[in-house]
């Protein structure tokens, strides 16, 4: 792939997974009626956004995930207090509108100080107007503006606390299961792209070769048989193979290939990995591959599911007994040059590590981490069991620390990152 191939590419793999996971909250949301106030994609400032039905559909600038914002999981509207002027536009009957400010300029509404009102049960509104009381009611859909900002108020029963603990609880908990379903299928799809390895196989092939290393200058190509590393008959032995490269860092190192039936030999040096040291010659090997059947297809899906999260949990440990350096964490500008790398080897590469991604984002967002989808669940669970929810406002506060401790995460492993990548 060239430079602007892989930009988007990789920009691409980040939008489908984030977005599918938004949109299993968002789907499930509305499917139990609640009032989604926004979707979008990132964090930060607006870049695009626009507004169809009762939904703002917003692109932001810091591409670190995304958010449904649901009526009633937040402070969102004005309140309106009695004794406050207001204006109103009615429209069959029902206010439509009610304006908090720049109330000389509206026009066609009637303007009014407030007596009564109620915008989550009864829907009324009682203003006082010239000297008389008048009550309208109120459409559930009326817009409230202060500040030119439009803001749809929510019924209780748009809520989001309104709903059972099993409305909610699905509603939360169905973001990761998409990214889990997501996984799944593009496991599938690498799984037909890239085939089934052949029954008793007897040697290597060249999978791929990374533009600008040795194995390219040497002339190497995708599909070459492996015979011969050094001399040695490495077989289908890839350990072995790997063993002989890394141990020939700055060394000239003879290739016996087969290529269209006929036998060749190369000779390339091995590089040193800048943190191993080990020599690398620019390649990735594998077995002999023929197409896979639809069993296959499925089963080969689930069985690589289990030993990818397998792997995601071990390193999850690594993080909770300290076993680990600061480097070995990345954030999204490690992830998206990764992403980069594997971009470059071809698109079913590519597949199989927007599965890997997409699989981490949803394990990730189960752990029970304040601000996190899991702990939300936690919280959801809790009021199962006491048959009461945990109060709102120190559930919040969990959720607001949580939320700044991540971000903290993520400026230091971003600037991490960026150190990496300025030293080269």
């Amino acid at each position: 792939m060239g430079t602007i191939q892989v930009i988007f590419m990789t920009v691409l793999v980040f939008f489908v997974i984030v977005t599918i996971h938004e949109w299993g909250h968002y789907f499930f949301a509305k499917r139990a009626g609640i009032l989604v106030r926004e979707f979008a994609i990132g964090f930060g400032p607006k870049l695009f956004s626009i507004k169809r039905g009762e939904t703002r559909y917003t692109l932001r600038l810091v591409p670190a995930g995304g958010f449904v914002r649901m009526a009633g999981e937040d402070p969102e509207i004005s309140e309106v207090q009695p004794g406050q002027t207001v204006a109103v536009r009615v429209k069959d009957g029902r206010v439509t509108r009610i304006y908090l400010d720049r109330l000389d300029e509206r026009s066609g509404v009637i303007r009014g100080e407030v007596e009564q009102i109620d915008l989550e049960r009864k829907l009324f509104i009682q203003l006082h107007v010239e000297g008389e009381a008048e009550r309208y009611d109120v459409h559930p859909q009326a817009l409230m503006i202060a500040k030119s900002r439009e803001t749809q108020i929510a019924p209780i029963d748009r809520q989001f606390g309104s709903k059972t603990v099993g409305q909610r609880a699905l509603a939360i908990a169905a973001g990761p299961f998409m990214n889990f379903i997501l996984a799944f299928v593009l496991f599938a799809v690498y799984i037909q792209m890239a085939g089934v390895v052949q029954d008793n196989p007897k040697h290597l092939l060249i999978n791929s070769v990374v533009t600008g290393m040795p194995a390219e200058k040497a002339g190497l190509q995708k599909g070459d048989v492996i015979d011969t590393v050094g001399g040695i008959d490495v077989g289908t032995d890839y350990a072995k193979m790997i063993e002989i490269i890394g141990k020939s860092a700055n060394k000239p190192l003879e290739l016996n290939i087969i290529r269209s039936g006929e036998p060749l030999s190369l000779t390339l040096t091995p590089v040193p990995d800048k943190e191993s040291k080990a020599g690398k010659v620019g390649i990735t090997a594998g077995y002999p591959m023929r197409s896979a059947t639809l069993g296959e297809t499925v089963t080969q899906s689930a069985v690589t599911m289990k030993e990818v999260t397998v792997q995601i949990f071990k390193s999850f440990g690594q993080l909770i007994t300290g076993n680990f350096k600061l480097d070995d964490l990345g954030g999204p500008v490690r992830t998206a040059e990764v992403t980069g790398q594997i971009a470059r080897q071809g698109l079913p590469s590519l597949t199989n590590w927007a599965a890997v991604l997409s699989l981490y984002l949803g394990i990730f967002n189960l752990l029970p981490i304040p601000a996190l989808d899991g702990s939300r669940l936690v919280f959801i669970g809790l009021e199962g069991l006491r048959g009461r929810p945990v109060d709102p406002a120190r559930e919040s506060m969990v959720h607001v620390i949580g939320f700044m401790m991540l971000m903290l995460l993520m400026l230091a492993v971003t600037y991490n990152d960026i150190l990496r990548l300025v030293r080269g």
